[in-house]
């Protein structure tokens, strides 16, 4: 497949080659191209306009990247490039003048108008580059925004996939058969124990169930609506593991309201149990906590154990956080796993506050 820059300087090509065989047609059309003398003039002075055109128009472009001006505005957007292609047509005009005075490469009569009025000359020079130039803006900018669309709009599609794979993943993640049996198990021993508990661990086994289940329908949730079901999960794996796992939260009120994608959270907490805990002999810690920081909400899992390296990057929790992450939010979201201290792993997600 071919690259963005070989694909540039493609379009160049064929676009200045055009450009050139279209003068070269109407210069003998009008039969200034007549005599041999004529044609060299004609052929070397189109020639020249089309060598200042690739070397303006490609600083114009490294301008434009530069400038990251396909990061802004619309509006941003056509002012940047309409000062850039401003700039190009002036650098244009005195390269053009200048250099074909240099060569002697001017009609006469052109030479003769020059002398009268060289700022004239410049000025309407700098017009018809500006034309020139503005087109090639034009052109550029609609190939990028068209390209962008294109990618907005296969980022939806990849996203839409990778949520339709999370759904099964995430169902099959918290209906596996381990998970419910331990949980019916802690709740049987509940039951003539302490009959209150064991109900409210039935409730929570039907909140997580439920929540696996109408996952699919909300594209967003709110941090308080997730943190009830990992305090639902939390709960029932503690029956499990009784004084093996401690539980902290320090989450701020201020972020509660914000919106996150389902699941996202407690995919990271089922991680910490299986990978963290687990395999603790005296069990550990998993400690949730969330902050806004300059308009960006910090959500933190850490818990007691060690990353093994090298790192299952295609594990589910992994993979998919990554993948969530970097298709919804792009550069304005982050995920981070790694060994926080000794004997502590954090895994940690930044994106946009909603409030």
């Amino acid at each position: 497949m071919m690259t963005g820059r070989k694909r540039y300087w493609l379009f160049q090509l064929l676009g200045w080659t055009a450009f050139l065989l279209m003068h070269l047609f109407f210069a003998w059309s009008f039969g200034k191209m007549t005599t041999w003398e004529e044609q060299k003039l004609v052929l070397s002075r189109v020639s020249g306009f089309v060598l200042i055109g690739v070397t303006v128009t490609h600083f114009m472009r490294f301008s434009i990247f530069k400038s990251n001006t396909f990061s802004k505005t619309i509006s941003q957007q056509i002012s940047i490039l309409i000062i850039i292609t401003f700039i190009g047509a002036i650098v244009s005009a005195f390269l053009e003048f200048y250099g074909y005075a240099l060569l002697d490469l001017r009609f006469k009569s052109e030479i003769t108008l020059a002398n009268k009025s060289t700022i004239l000359s410049l000025i309407n020079n700098t017009i018809g580059w500006f034309t020139y130039l503005l087109l090639w803006s034009a052109i550029y900018f609609i190939y990028h925004f068209v390209a962008y669309e294109q990618k907005q709009k296969m980022d939806t599609l990849q996203l839409k996939s990778l949520v339709k794979d999370l759904e099964l993943n995430t169902i099959k993640a918290h209906i596996n058969p381990h998970f419910i049996f331990n949980a019916l198990n802690g709740i049987r021993a509940l039951v003539e124990e302490n009959p209150s508990h064991a109900r409210e661990a039935i409730t929570q086994l039907s909140n997580i169930l439920r929540s696996s289940i109408t996952v699919h329908k909300k594209e967003l949730v709110s941090l308080e609506d997730e943190l009830s079901i990992v305090k639902d999960y939390l709960a029932l794996e503690q029956m499990r593991f009784e004084d093996r796992l401690r539980v902290e939260y320090d989450i701020s009120e201020a972020s509660l309201d914000n919106k996150i994608p389902p699941m996202i959270l407690q995919t990271l907490v089922e991680n910490a149990i299986k990978h963290g805990i687990a395999h603790q002999i005296k069990g550990g810690l998993v400690k949730i906590s969330s902050k806004i920081i300059q308009e960006k909400l910090e959500l933190k899992i850490e818990n007691t154990g060690q990353l093994e390296y090298p790192l299952n990057e295609n594990g589910f929790g992994i993979e998919s956080t990554n993948e969530r992450i970097s298709l919804m939010y792009g550069s304005e979201g982050s995920f981070e796993l790694k060994d926080e201290a000794p004997n502590i792993v954090s895994a940690k997600i930044v994106i946009p506050s909603t409030i």
